[in-house]
């Protein structure tokens, strides 16, 4: 097992490990079905604090009080005011280098899918366009009564808690909750996605989230290459991962681009 960095790859201003870069590469322009997987640290150069971070939601809000489908169910005016601080970090949020990085690999025919946790929509506004969101969207919302689906862009911070335009009842964002089953059609197809691939790229995610987790650990078991791409190791590192490149996704992402160009061009 190679490890890329130093000490466990913790901030930026790393040396990356160009031999790693290059064997990245390889292993994408000879695969013949490469899958992305992608966790909050892919967006935190985005401004989106991982939820469970030092500066994350969840040191704001406990997540068992704020979180829960139940709560919302119970009392929705006070989950709103969680939700607005999710909303103002992502409505604002724009795709960094990694998100458009992985856009660029799709449209170049190395990436088939992306299969993300992230509830921010950053992979699609990159130009990803088959993107399957294991726990929702949170740029578009449901009314609870009605079942009316609403960009969740068309509102303003002054218009939170949203109400349907249609019948005026509060509508709730189409994230997984607490409490809540994973989009079925989102979980087929991603576990799918992982049972057919010949590599993964598991970029920015702690890999401690079930069943999401059990997405590069369901390639590995049919013979899949595991590329982790993360600040520091994880679970997946020493047991199911090939190798890992520390260091943020926004300096690796694009390298391995630029030298997947250079590998195809010799």
């Amino acid at each position: 097992m190679k490890v890329g960095g130093e000490g466990g790859g913790r901030g930026r201003g790393k040396i990356m490990d160009h031999t790693l870069i290059q064997r990245a590469a390889k292993d994408i322009i000879h695969s013949k079905k490469t899958i992305a997987f992608t966790g909050a640290g892919i967006s935190v150069e985005s401004g989106i604090p991982d939820f469970r971070g030092a500066q994350g939601l969840w040191q704001k809000y406990n997540p068992e009080e704020y979180a829960d489908i139940q709560a919302f169910y119970s009392n929705p005016d006070k989950i709103w005011l969680m939700l607005k601080d999710m909303f103002a970090l992502i409505m604002t949020a724009k795709p960094n280098p990694a998100h458009i990085g992985l856009a660029e690999l799709e449209g170049m025919g190395y990436l088939s899918s992306i299969v993300t946790q992230n509830v921010d929509g950053l992979h699609q506004a990159a130009g990803s366009r088959n993107v399957v969101e294991f726990h929702g969207s949170h740029r578009t919302l449901s009314c609870l009564k009605c079942s009316q689906k609403v960009d969740g862009s068309s509102f303003t911070m002054d218009d939170l808690p949203a109400r349907c335009p249609r019948c005026s009842s509060l509508l709730k964002p189409d994230v997984v909750f607490f409490g809540e089953p994973i989009p079925w059609e989102a979980q087929i197809t991603s576990f799918k996605e992982s049972k057919s691939c010949n590599a993964v790229l598991v970029v920015g995610t702690s890999a401690v989230v079930y069943p999401a987790a059990s997405i590069p650990i369901m390639a590995k078991e049919r013979g899949a290459k595991v590329i982790e791409i993360n600040m520091e190791p994880t679970p997946l590192t020493n047991q199911i991962s090939d190798y890992l490149i520390c260091g943020a996704a926004g300096e690796i992402i694009p390298a391995i681009v630029e030298e997947v160009k250079l590998q195809t061009v010799r």
